[in-house]
């Protein structure tokens, strides 16, 4: 199955020979390219996440690390503090774009300034 030129979804539409999703084609160009922008968003903080934490698991997993015992508690602050972060902005980044799916509201930071 062949792959949505803009965001990457499988279809088997095409359009002028190239594929493109059906939500993708009901789009104006500046609504796909928002949609686009806040699916890479959501993609990115989801790594985001998922490697804070990995290395939250993997910083209290080391217990006991030998460190002297201050050092040791505030890895682990210092860990939880960036894994509460990432967290919060993949949840953010998805709420931006299940506003954008279920309402069509772009996000102010995408709409154009003309």
């Amino acid at each position: 199955m062949a792959r949505c030129a803009y965001c990457e979804a499988e279809t088997q539409r095409y359009t002028g020979g190239s594929p493109i999703c059906i939500q993708c084609a009901d789009l104006t160009p500046h609504k796909r390219a928002v949609r686009i922008t806040l699916i890479r968003a959501l993609h990115e903080a989801t790594m985001r996440a998922d490697a804070a934490t990995a290395a939250f698991i993997e910083i209290t997993s080391d217990i006991p690390s030998g460190l002297p015992h201050p050092d040791g508690i505030q890895r682990i602050h210092n860990a939880s503090r960036e894994m509460d972060a990432a967290r919060k902005a993949m949840m953010a980044a998805h709420s931006r774009l299940n506003d954008f799916i279920e309402s069509g509201t772009v996000p102010p930071d995408l709409t154009p300034t003309h």
